[in-house]
C-alpha cells in the first residue's frame, strides 16, 4: 500500500513527463484503432496487437536487467491482469467501435476517473479528498458534454446500445487491472516481469478468444495495417504501460486515471487535423471544464 502523493506531484518532472507521454500516445491510438477493425475481425487486430506486445514486452524486461521469474502469486496476478485488461479491456474496445464513433468511445473510457478512484479507496486504501471529488465531478460534466457533442454531430451506425455497455465494460476492465497490479503482490516482483507475463496470458486468451468468435487466424496483406499494429504495440502498450503502472503506484489510480481527460482532447485535436472534425461551442466548453476539473483534482493532496 503506497502513502499519499506530495501535494501537487504532477508538477514533479518524474511524474509530469511521463503523464504526458501516456496522454499523448494513447490519444493517438483512437484514430490507429479504426484502421485495424476494417476489413479485419476485431478480436484478432487485439490478437496480433498483443504478440507484438507480448515479444516487445520481454525483450524490454530482459534489456534491462528484469529477472524473469515470478512466484506462483505474481502469476496468478499476471493471468487477473491479462484477462482484465490485454484481453477484456481491448476487446471490447475494439468491438465498441463497431458501433460507435472512436471519438465517443474514447470519451466514455474517460470516466475511468471514478472507478479507478473506488477501487483504489476499496483495495489499497488510497484516500480519496473532497477536493479530488470536486476535480472529478467538474471533469466528468465536461466529459458529459463532449459526449453530448459527439452524439449531436455524428452521424452513428450499428447499434448504439450495444456499444454504450462494451465501453463501459472496456472501462471497467481495465479499471480493475489498474488497481490491481498496484497491490502488494504485484509491487514484490519487477512491474516489467509482471507487465510481460500478464501480456503473454492475455495475448493467449486474446487467440482462443478469436478462434472461437471469427474463425481461424486473418493475417491482412496490407502493410499499412501492420504498420498500425506495430504503433499499437510498441508505442501503445510497451511504452506506456510501464510507465502507466508506475504513476497509478507512485500518485494514486484516482489521479493517473486523470490522463484519460487529455487522451480525449489529444484524440479531438488529431481528429480535427486528420478527420476534419469541427469544434462546436458545446465541445470547448467540455474540454475546457475537463482541463478545469483535471487542474482543480490533481492539486488535491492526495489521490
Amino acid at each position: 500500500m503506497s502513502g499519499p502523493a506530495p501535494p501537487h506531484a504532477l508538477l514533479r518532472p518524474r511524474v509530469a513527463l511521463p503523464f504526458l507521454t501516456i496522454s499523448l500516445i494513447w490519444g493517438s491510438t483512437w484514430f490507429v484503432i479504426t484502421g485495424q477493425i476494417d476489413g479485419v475481425p476485431p478480436a484478432w487486430s487485439v490478437a496480433w496487437r498483443f504478440v507484438l506486445a507480448t515479444l516487445g514486452m520481454f525483450a524490454l524486461a530482459m534489456a534491462t536487467g528484469n529477472a524473469l521469474r515470478m512466484p506462483k502469486p505474481a502469476h496468478l496476478l499476471a493471468l487477473v491482469i491479462g484477462l482484465t485488461q490485454f484481453c477484456g479491456n481491448y476487446m471490447l474496445v475494439y468491438q465498441a467501435e463497431l458501433h460507435l464513433t472512436s471519438g465517443i468511445v474514447a470519451v466514455m473510457i474517460g470516466l475511468m476517473i471514478v472507478p479507478n478512484a473506488v477501487l483504489g479507496r476499496a483495495l489499497l486504501g488510497q484516500p480519496i479528498t473532497a477536493r479530488f471529488m470536486l476535480g472529478s465531478a467538474v471533469a466528468i460534466g465536461g466529459i458529459a458534454l463532449l459526449l453530448l457533442n459527439e452524439a449531436r454531430e455524428t452521424r452513428l451506425g450499428g447499434d448504439v446500445g450495444l456499444g454504450i455497455w462494451l465501453a463501459l465494460g472496456a472501462m471497467l476492465a481495465a479499471s480493475i487491472s489498474n488497481v490491481v497490479q498496484a497491490g502488494e503482490t504485484g509491487r514484490r516482483v519487477p512491474l516489467m516481469t509482471l507487465i510481460a507475463w500478464a501480456m503473454l496470458y492475455g495475448t493467449l486468451i486474446d487467440g482462443a478468444v478469436a478462434a472461437a468468435t471469427s474463425g481461424p487466424p486473418v493475417l491482412p496483406a496490407d502493410g499499412q495495417y501492420w504498420l498500425g499494429t506495430a504503433y499499437l504495440a510498441f508505442a501503445g502498450s510497451v511504452v506506456t504501460f510501464p510507465l502507466y503502472y508506475r504513476l497509478i503506484r507512485e500518485i494514486g489510480a484516482g489521479r493517473a486515471a486523470y490522463h484519460n481527460v487529455l487522451v480525449v482532447i489529444v484524440a479531438m485535436g488529431l481528429s480535427t487535423l486528420l478527420e476534419g472534425y469541427r469544434w462546436s461551442a458545446l465541445a470547448a466548453a467540455g474540454a475546457a471544464m475537463s482541463l478545469v476539473g483535471l487542474l482543480i483534482a490533481l492539486r488535491a493532496k492526495s489521490v
